[in-house]
């Protein structure tokens, strides 16, 4: 004031009011700063829905289509941070109304370095156990139709064998090998769910990661069900941001990619009179030249060009309150065998709602119950399918395809289609059957092809159609009660509806192969599973020191039920429907059954403590609880604990000077001790069985009685898996680099087999805990990432190294027989000290050229080992040399389970273009060919029988051919080949469009794609599919396997 004072000239008043009225103006002007701006990626594209917010205020906004923003109310000095999932957050300063230029960059750490754990997330820098990560991006260059094959060649210690090309057909998963003799399939989770009856509901589209719990460390939480591994699947949310709408479409066209070397009909006819003559019988064919090519039944067996379709929609987006994903998927498949008869098909329809609310955030204005959110996944599938048999030797399509003489025709035409009718006219259950397709009528093969028929008669009989509906839904809600404290509650339901609903019609296929009614059946099974959970989880980093501590409760109920019936004499095929026959019970022509399925229940305490002091030294010790009513009275609970440690070197002081290209190395050591419950209900104790009548009193009265039905176990306690695992992590050249290995050593004790007491007990055996398996190996991924101007890389590659080993089966004989193939005897086994399971058989060493070699195979005492041999014929390994060829001297002669499998991925983007591919493959595995049919004298003959032995010198591995040969075709070495494979799995070129083009059109993106499935595969086995899983025992086992297809597709992904 005594400045103002001294202001004497009024000019001077005048000047400092206006200084002071263009302060005032300025400061409002400075309150109301108008900034815009466009925020784009590394690539150039721009970034839809990234938040735009002025730091410390709730000023913000999004980036719209073109990746554009405003922000009005700002001063000078404001500072507005831009995010994004997936990208580093980027602060700026503002500093007057300049339009700003963002670029947004890749945050590798969050995309990378984050795992999912159970009942958890954790930094991978800490993580301490042995887990496999699979992202959406890796799922999306391979392009997989169903969950289960989705983890083929990308995870290391995980092998996947498809089972059969068929559509639908589930692949065989296994985590670090065979860990049982009984029930060996992983436990899988899904958005915290346990889920039964496999993955085949998932649409892959809506999979955001899959992480596979390998170590006993990582899957102990999860106790009792974990022996096998534990697969979580997480599936995909809402992003911040606004809303997002996607289409994915492909179309594809598939094609067997290889098919047997089979021979033609005169070579055919020249091979039978040789089998003949080498028979003591005269030839069969006069002129085998005449016959030409004849007729090849898998040319038209195989559906060319059988399509296959995808459509995906799916609406999201997410904000402070809400996150959002609604998707709907659906997908047809047509097999390459049967699908142009609708007997090999596949649809399945996915709907899907995941969504998070918060109803309230308060952690501004205070630090307890300051935030809740509700979480609901909802899910449903339906899926709808027929199928053939994939693998049998058995009358299959595709079996007899392969047995069937070329010269035999698939119809009967002109004067053939009349002897047909006049010599069946008096058969008994004969009907002609007709092609649908051209009206043509079957032939049908004589009875010399055993079970064999027309293939394509029988693909003309109607399929069984199987069904399924499956609704999974899981509710969850979080309270942070204090600080890190929070509490997690959530209900979860798995209600599954499956079937299958079908008819047969008069037919005749071959003698012992027709049916004399028509029959209508159905049949409808459910299974309901929910599950209770509540956990505690506290989280804090005080100074250098991080702590995690969990512990939970959960509680499990399986119900269920089934329902079938069938009833004969179907009144009109166009409803063969039960209720639209009129067969009676009392003549045996209706038949119905139903009941409840057994309940099952398991209850669980859990706790989980980690500790990190400065990502350096970690530390993790891991219990659970489970009570399961599987189990006998006295052993109901156990108790199943594990620990884990981890060393991070390169955080040790003594590692600062350490060269620039080492950035991480890290060293874990886990043990822990996993449980398996998924062995069935009540095999505990025994029930029932009637019958047992007995004659009581003077009158010799029959009196109704029951007995039981074998001995009880009251002891029956779990399977229990135990593993120590030893891990490197590494990472060169600020992680572009990575390297992980594990080696492994897990032991099952306790396996449920019939337990060994003597027979004269006199009654069924019981179950007991007697077996034991081993399993060891080396696991080892790499991945590189690296940028060449405008071009980006990534490569990454997997390879795993098992050995399976059977210590104790728990019989008196430490061995059993297992599979067996009609003509050859049994060709697998287990068995103390060898693999699970093996080939079973006789060794060979060659060919006997002349009398001499034959005269010259002698034992000890001088005396001939194979004294009936001649010529041509086997030799024969006397393995246990007791001087003659007994059963005795068969031995192991391979195996199915790969000793090495393997992966290798390829990326690569340049502006607007990606391109993928990915390799997978497996070297040490062994295959059988049961194919060829010994007691079947017709059945046609794989070509290399044409390098039979003919004279000395001619061959040294196959003897010569004579039909009704018992001998030399016994179960041996000749059948097994070498199964190794290296396939190209996927291959895949897109295309993005410019935005500048899209855009006009209010597309945010549009990528159109070619790919490839199965395009090359590498092999020396000549059969249809070196990639086969049949079952536990018949591992590798191929009886005409239904090969995988070649697929070629075209498909878009759009974005709105």
């Amino acid at each position: 004031m005594k400045a103002i004072m001294h202001l004497k000239n009024p000019i001077h008043y005048v000047i400092l009011l206006g200084c002071m009225f263009y302060l005032s103006i300025t400061s409002l002007y400075a309150q109301e700063l108008a900034v815009s701006g466009n925020v784009k990626d590394a690539t150039g594209e721009f970034v839809i829905g990234a938040s735009v917010l002025v730091k410390g205020t709730t000023n913000g906004t999004i980036t719209d289509i073109d990746g554009n923003f405003t922000l009005t109310g700002l001063s000078a000095g404001s500072v507005i941070e831009v995010s994004y999932i997936g990208y580093v957050t980027q602060s700026l300063t503002v500093q007057d109304a300049t339009p700003l230029q963002i670029v947004l960059k890749e945050d590798t750490e969050t995309l990378d370095e984050v795992v999912v754990v159970g009942y958890g997330v954790q930094k991978k820098s800490v993580v301490t156990a042995s887990i496999a990560k699979v992202s959406s991006d890796d799922l999306a260059s391979t392009a997989p139709t169903r969950m289960d094959n989705a983890l083929k060649g990308l995870a290391a210690g995980v092998t996947v064998t498809s089972s059969s090309g068929q559509p639908g057909a589930a692949a065989q998963i296994r985590v670090r090998g065979i860990g049982t003799i009984n029930n060996s399939d992983p436990l899988y989770i899904v958005d915290g769910m346990p889920i039964e009856g496999g993955l085949d509901y998932l649409n892959p589209n809506d999979i955001a990661s899959i992480e596979v719990l390998k170590d006993a460390a990582s899957g102990a939480v999860y106790g009792a069900r974990a022996a096998n591994g534990v697969i979580l699947v997480t599936t995909k949310t809402g992003k911040i941001g606004a809303t997002k709408v996607s289409y994915d479409f492909s179309y594809g066209w598939q094609n067997a990619w290889k098919k047997r070397d089979v021979l033609n009909a005169s070579q055919y006819a020249m091979m039978i009179n040789e089998g003949y003559t080498n028979a003591g019988m005269d030839p069969k064919y006069s002129n085998p030249n005449a016959y030409g090519t004849g007729t090849d039944w898998q040319d038209l067996v195989f559906n060319d060009n059988a399509p296959m379709m995808n459509h995906q929609l799916s609406v999201s987006g997410a904000n402070e309150k809400v996150s959002y994903l609604f998707s709907a998927g659906y997908y047809t498949q047509d097999g390459i065998v049967g699908g142009n008869y609708n007997r090999s098909n596949y649809e399945r329809l996915t709907l899907r709602s995941n969504t998070q609310y918060t109803l309230f955030d308060e952690k501004e204005n205070r630090n307890w119950l300051n935030s809740l959110k509700f979480t609901s996944n909802l899910s449903y599938a339906r899926v709808e399918s027929t199928s053939i048999d994939a693998n049998s030797t058995w009358g299959s399509p595709l079996g007899s395809a392969l047995a069937l003489s070329p010269i035999l025709t698939p119809y009967d035409e002109g004067d053939a289609a009349q002897e047909q009718l006049d010599k069946y006219a008096n058969t008994e259950g004969y009907v002609p059957m007709y092609d649908p397709h051209n009206g043509k009528l079957f032939s049908i093969p004589g009875s010399e092809y055993g079970e064999m028929t027309n293939p394509l008669a029988n693909l003309s009989l109607p399929g069984t159609v199987g069904w399924s509906h499956k609704f999974v839904a899981n509710f969850s809600a979080e309270l942070q009660i204090w600080d890190n404290l929070k509490f997690k509650t959530s209900y979860g339901a798995d209600l599954s509806f499956w079937g299958d609903d079908g008819y047969t019609p008069e037919y005749y296929l071959r003698n012992g192969g027709f049916s004399t009614h028509s029959t209508a059946f159905s049949s409808k099974y459910d299974g309901l599973v929910w599950q209770l959970e509540n956990v505690l989880m506290y989280d804090k980093t005080i100074d250098k020191h991080g702590f995690s501590v969990i512990l939970g409760q959960s509680a499990k109920k399986t119900t269920g039920s089934y329902l079938w019936g069938s009833r004969n004499n179907i009144n009109n095929y166009d409803r063969p429907y039960i209720d639209a026959s009129n067969g009676l019970a009392e003549n045996g022509d209706r038949d119905a059954a139903g009941a409840p399925t057994e309940t099952s229940t398991l209850a669980s305490l859990f706790a989980r403590a980690s500790y990190n002091y400065d990502e350096r030294y970690m530390l993790q010790v891991t219990v659970r609880r489970d009570g399961s009513s599987r189990f006998g009275a006295n052993n109901h609970y156990a108790v199943f604990p594990s620990f884990s440690l981890g060393w991070n070197l390169t955080n040790e002081k003594f590692m600062q000077r350490r060269p620039d290209w080492l950035t991480t190395a890290k060293v874990r050591l886990s043990w822990g001790k996993n449980g398996n419950e998924n062995i069935g209900n009540f095999r505990y104790t025994v029930l029932t069985s009637a019958g047992n009548n007995a004659i009581f009193g003077a009158s010799e009265s029959v009196i109704n009685g029951v007995k039981a039905s074998g001995l009880a176990n009251p002891d029956l306690r779990w399977e229990e898996s135990e593993q120590l695992d030893l891990g490197l992590d590494f990472g060169f050249f600020n992680n572009a680099l990575t390297f992980t290995a594990d080696y492994y050593k897990k032991t099952t004790n306790g396996m449920l087999m019939t337990m060994n007491i003597p027979s004269y007990v006199g009654e069924s055996k019981p179950i007991g805990n007697v077996g034991k398996m081993e399993n060891s190996g080396l696991e080892m991924e790499i991945a590189y990432k690296f940028n060449v101007a405008d071009w980006n890389f990534r490569v990454a590659g997997n390879a795993t190294y098992l050995k399976n080993k059977l210590i104790e089966y728990g019989n008196d004989s430490g061995w059993a027989n297992l599979d067996a193939f009609q003509g050859a005897g049994t060709i697998s086994r287990a068995q103390n000290g060898k693999p699970f399971p093996y080939f079973y058989g006789y060794k060979t060493a060659g060919i006997f050229q002349n009398y001499d070699e034959i005269n010259a195979y002698t034992n000890a005492e001088g005396g001939l080992i194979q004294p009936n041999a001649v010529p041509g014929d086997v030799r024969f390994v006397d393995v246990d040399g007791n001087g003659v060829i007994t059963e005795d001297d068969r031995t192991d002669i391979g195996k199915g389970m790969p000793d090495w499998t393997f992966g290798f991925n390829f990326n690569a983007s340049w502006k607007n273009f990606d391109f993928s591919m990915m390799w997978q493959g497996t070297a040490g595995n062994d295959i059988f060919d049961a194919t060829r049919r010994t007691d079947i004298s017709a059945s046609n003959l794989p070509s290399w029988m044409l390098e039979r032995w003919t004279g000395e010198g001619t061959s040294n591995r196959i003897p010569h051919f004579a039909l009704g040969d018992n001998v030399n075709w016994q179960s041996s070495d000749l059948y097994v080949y070498n199964g190794s494979y290296l396939r190209l799995k996927n291959i895949q070129l897109g295309y993005t469009l410019p935005q500048r083009i899209t855009s006009k059109a209010f597309i945010s993106s549009l990528r159109v794609y070619v790919a490839a499935e199965n395009l090359l595969t590498f092999t020396q086995y000549h059969g249809f599919d070196p990639e086969i899983s049949s079952g536990g025992t018949s591992l590798g086992i191929d009886y005409g396997v239904y090969p995988q297809a070649r697929v070629f597709t075209v498909g878009l992904n759009l974005n709105f």
